[in-house]
């Protein structure tokens, strides 16, 4: 079998358990990027001992512990990039309505409908774990089925 295929299929099911069991996969996800940027920090410290390497190590490992004992932190930076994103949309959609390129105005009104949804979504995602890996995993399972139609 193909390696996209499998990669599909893998993602499918990975999303279809963050979307069954959201609180265990969004805790699991959570502490596995909080012990990563821990180790992250540690290295970069380890590194070189420049003042940049310090800085960025040590904030590294204090944004490791936020990930690792407070599972809200995921919550709140997926919600956070979805309000840059719906924000950023919005924005384009509206060139796109009042400029003169090829963009078509239904285009560019689905554009700002999109922009309007994920501003939507990252309200839900800041207020409970739950959303943040309902979206995880809805993204998983798109993901999946496009990398098997490929």
């Amino acid at each position: 079998m193909e390696p996209n295929k499998v990669s599909g299929i893998l993602s499918v099911i990975l999303g279809l358990f963050f979307i069954i069991f959201p609180f265990f996969s969004t805790g699991v996800i959570s502490i596995l990027i909080g012990i990563s940027l821990i180790f992250f920090g540690i290295a970069l410290i380890l590194a070189g001992f420049t003042a940049g390497n310090i800085i960025i190590g040590i904030l590294a490992i204090l944004c490791g512990f936020v990930f690792t004992f407070n599972i809200n932190a995921l919550s709140f930076l997926l919600g956070f990039q979805f309000y840059i994103i719906g924000i950023l949309l919005v924005l384009a959609g509206i060139v796109g309505l009042i400029s003169d390129t090829q963009i078509s105005k239904i285009f560019s009104i689905l554009i700002i409908l999109l922009g309007i949804i994920a501003f939507a979504l990252g309200g839900f995602s800041l207020t409970s774990p739950i959303y943040a890996a309902i979206l995880i995993g809805v993204s998983l399972i798109i993901q999946g089925i496009g990398l098997y139609m490929d």
